[in-house]
């Protein structure tokens, strides 16, 4: 079996190692690899899966909208985040996942946040919407740059959330920062992580991010965006298997990626 993570870029994806260590501790007999796709390239992908070239591939940014429409049907999460980052063939037809909901689950449930807690949900994109499906039921305050966004996201996702101005703190909240901020060392805005009661950190980098490291610094329960990305890897190792992932060695193998 050959399963690919496709994205522009996508030389920094830690996917590969995550998956193949998972196949070599089963014994399994395949590989994942990496293919760069640029965004007006992503039918080369479809034909690649439908030709059985591609078992199925996890399709990160810029792509999680192609495949979403490449799709002949997707899964409830996709449906209502209206974006698929996971792609297997089933009888001769592609279907669609979003596994970014997991991964959040994964992580924020790796911080044992307390169930009565508030949720404070930066961003308003795509991964803002698998987030917010994955604390539907809690009390959730979303904070973006463009706060019609933010209405617009959640009336999108059909969850209820309170919106609040960009870089409001919600005291005690579980924030869940699901921007590129932190990527290239930026900082989340102040007050934010100081008055959080735990931290998830969806983006990751070579190196720790500015929140992570404030986060642990103040002793918050905290998840990077390794956790996240274990965790989504997990869910689309067991759709592209049918086995149950073994998510000790996928942890193990995340942590020994260099650069």
């Amino acid at each position: 079996m050959r399963f690919a993570v496709v994205g522009d870029p996508v030389e920094h994806s830690r996917s590969p190692a995550i998956h193949n260590a998972a196949f070599a501790s089963l014994g399994i007999d395949a590989e994942f690899v990496s293919m760069q796709v640029p965004a007006s390239e992503f039918d080369s992908v479809v034909r690649a899966l439908r030709s059985g070239e591609l078992d199925g591939v996890s399709a990160t940014m810029p792509h999680k909208q192609n495949a979403f429409e490449a799709a002949d049907d997707v899964g409830p999460s996709a449906s209502r985040s209206g974006a698929v980052n996971a792609l297997i063939v089933r009888d001769g037809r592609l279907i669609g996942h979003n596994t970014d909901v997991a991964g959040v689950l994964y992580a924020f449930h790796s911080v044992a946040a307390d169930a009565d807690a508030p949720v404070l949900l930066l961003g308003t994109g795509g991964a803002a919407a698998a987030a917010l499906l994955a604390v539907e039921g809690r009390e959730v305050y979303i904070s973006g740059r463009d706060e019609a966004r933010a209405h617009m996201l959640a009336e999108r996702v059909g969850v209820e959330v309170e919106v609040v101005p960009w870089a409001t703190p919600v005291q005690m909240a579980t924030v869940i920062n699901a921007t590129p901020l932190g990527m290239a060392g930026e900082h989340l805005p102040a007050g934010v992580v100081e008055r959080a009661g735990a931290l998830v950190d969806m983006p990751y980098g070579d190196e720790r991010s500015p929140a992570v490291g404030h986060a642990l610094a103040l002793g918050l329960p905290t998840a990077d965006g390794l956790t996240m990305l274990v965790g989504q890897a997990v869910e689309a190792f067991e759709l592209f298997t049918g086995l149950r992932a073994p998510a000790m060695t996928m942890e193990q193998a995340v942590r020994q990626v260099d650069g």
